[in-house]
């Protein structure tokens, strides 16, 4: 019998990139199609790699040519416009869409959130964007049975992204004794999760009849406050960081941009429920806690001067917050 096939629409990303190399090596035939190469998340070596920019519908055509893949995983579907049903319709038999746990109602009634929890978000674009391509999708779903899985992650990381307001300027400002912003008191509640427990989840569905039709998150089962967060990266650069709350408001009157993803998302605890996937993906689990995670994230940065990049602009905006408290 020979190994079944998957399609990774975008394989180089901070989610994706585990996924595809645990896809090969549990025994897929795995294709990745993205516009170029990624110096921090490289292909692994025997891996196909196709090179099409996926929004040329002609280039992406050219580069599959007439191949069909038992699943497809498409990363890189922001609106509803840029979703690939016509191209796999009839050529893959599970479509499993990328969308965001940022979907679910935001904030929201209750806790633990649960797939069945409302998909409403009101402060961040890209949310409702993504809440439109599952309204797309779930449709196509019931007037054709399109073999459709939707996923939504929540904040997943790997050792090259940091989760805090500043990035690395948040590491630079510990070591320097500068206090470092934290929204809200800090004592919400925020799931993170590392792109290699993501992937267990993310490739058990594949394959899986019990999930076409179906939508899932896959989230770690960790919950840290955002003073421990922040706390956890300390420790890992070596330091005891002094933590300055501001309100999330007073962050999005001073900075627009990063008021939307927080008051859209990172503001409200968010505590989940991974029942559901773990009934269908029982291997499933938070094997990597947040701890060891921050020492990746500080160990990477620290072992290339040119990744330790301070931010002037965020710099300078903390400064101000923090010096009106």
């Amino acid at each position: 019998m020979s190994a079944k096939s998957v399609l990774f629409l975008g394989g180089t990303g901070v989610i994706s990139t585990a996924a595809v190399a645990l896809a090969a090596e549990r025994g897929w035939n795995v294709t990745v199609v993205n516009r170029g190469r990624s110096e921090a998340r490289p292909v692994p070596e025997g891996i196909e790699t196709l090179e099409a920019d996926i929004r040329d519908l002609d280039a992406l055509n050219a580069a599959i040519g007439d191949r069909s893949f038992d699943v497809v995983a498409d990363f890189l579907s922001f609106t509803p416009d840029q979703l690939h049903l016509d191209t796999f319709r009839d050529r893959t038999g599970q479509y499993v869409y990328i969308s965001s746990a940022s979907a679910y109602q935001t904030p929201p009634s209750r806790l633990p959130v649960t797939e069945s929890t409302p998909l409403y978000n009101p402060f961040w674009e890209y949310s409702r964007n993504k809440i439109a391509c599952e309204d797309v999708l779930v449709a196509e779903y019931r007037a054709t049975g399109y073999p459709v899985t939707i996923v939504r992650p929540s904040h997943t990381y790997d050792r090259t992204m940091l989760p805090t307001l500043g990035g690395w300027t948040d590491i630079d400002r510990m070591r320097r004794g500068a206090p470092v912003v934290v929204h809200g008191d800090g004592s919400s509640l925020w799931t993170l999760t590392h792109t290699r427990d993501f992937a267990v989840g993310f490739v058990g569905l594949f394959g899986h009849p019990a999930a076409l039709g179906d939508s899932f998150h896959i989230t770690g089962d960790e919950a840290p406050t955002w003073d421990a967060i922040y706390r956890a990266l300390g420790a890992a650069a070596g330091t005891e960081p002094v933590l300055a709350h501001v309100t999330s408001d007073a962050i999005a009157a001073a900075s627009p941009e990063l008021g939307s993803g927080l008051l859209g998302d990172k503001s409200h605890s968010m505590v989940f429920d991974n029942s559901k996937l773990k009934a269908l993906v029982p291997e499933f689990g938070q094997r990597t806690l947040f701890t060891e995670g921050a020492q990746e994230i500080v160990d990477w940065y620290d072992a290339d001067a040119a990744r330790r990049v301070v931010d002037p602009e965020l710099d300078a905006l903390f400064d101000r917050l923090t010096g009106a408290l």
